[in-house]
């Protein structure tokens, strides 16, 4: 099938992958860390760079917000060839322990049982989990950036502004650490689809501590992301 929303050219989107939300950070990214990047692809601003790292192809794709528009993502970078697809986001934490600019690698992901999903498999409920090896590299690689590492599963929430008190206590009841929104699809996908995922996200707001809960954005996450990047692409070029 040919992909309907990149433009990128079979050939011009790497096996290996890193997977981000916001424009500006995947530009950020292929400034400072990849060697001779190329935007491949900028249709409706889901934006495709493609360069090296240490030698190595890779790409940084712009997934959007949400499940359905990173559900769209993720198949066509699959179309074009990528083998590997690792997240670099942020999430929010639901344990007083996980503070904001905090890391967290996600070992699975929660998901109501509706959305994208849903459609993808009507009454039923997805595996969700990454690959394993590629968790095991990214908080290996974490913790050599200096990062403060936690891992667990996050839940992916559809809907950002439908987070309350019960929301919390419903979850972490169940053993979620944190929430963002599109690590479910990811790993769902990837299993269907034929590829290997993981997932790193920076701790950006926290749903528990009342002091933090205004969402930290792009300039303000800077130095953080940069060791989550630089871990991430570590991960991948030695997956």
């Amino acid at each position: 099938m040919k992909p309907q929303h990149l433009t990128a050219k079979p050939g011009e989107v790497a096996e290996r992958v890193v997977a981000v939300g916001d424009p500006a950070r995947a530009r950020d990214i292929a400034e400072k860390f990849l060697e001779d990047a190329k935007l491949v692809s900028e249709n409706r601003e889901l934006l495709v760079f493609t360069g090296k790292y240490k030698g190595v192809p890779v790409s940084v794709a712009v997934h959007g917000i949400g499940g359905p528009s990173a559900a769209i993502v993720f198949e066509e970078l699959r179309m074009l060839g990528a083998e590997y697809i690792v997240r670099l986001g942020t999430a929010g934490s639901m344990k007083k322990e996980i503070d904001v600019k905090d890391a967290v690698v996600v070992t699975g992901a929660a998901h109501y049982c509706g959305g994208v999903l849903g459609v993808y498999a009507p009454n039923a409920c997805l595996p969700n989990s990454p690959d394993p090896w590629i968790t095991v590299k990214l908080y290996e690689k974490a913790r050599e950036e200096g990062l403060k590492v936690h891992t667990g599963p996050v839940v992916s929430n559809d809907a950002f502004y439908a987070e309350s008190p019960d929301f919390v206590e419903f979850w972490t009841k169940r053993g979620i650490v944190a929430v963002e929104m599109e690590c479910a699809t990811l790993f769902a996908l990837g299993w269907m689809r034929g590829f290997k995922t993981g997932a790193l996200v920076v701790i950006a707001d926290s749903l528990v501590d009342p002091g933090k809960k205004d969402l930290l954005h792009h300039e303000e996450l800077a130095d953080v992301m940069d060791k989550a990047a630089k871990a991430v692409l570590e991960a991948l070029v030695e997956s």
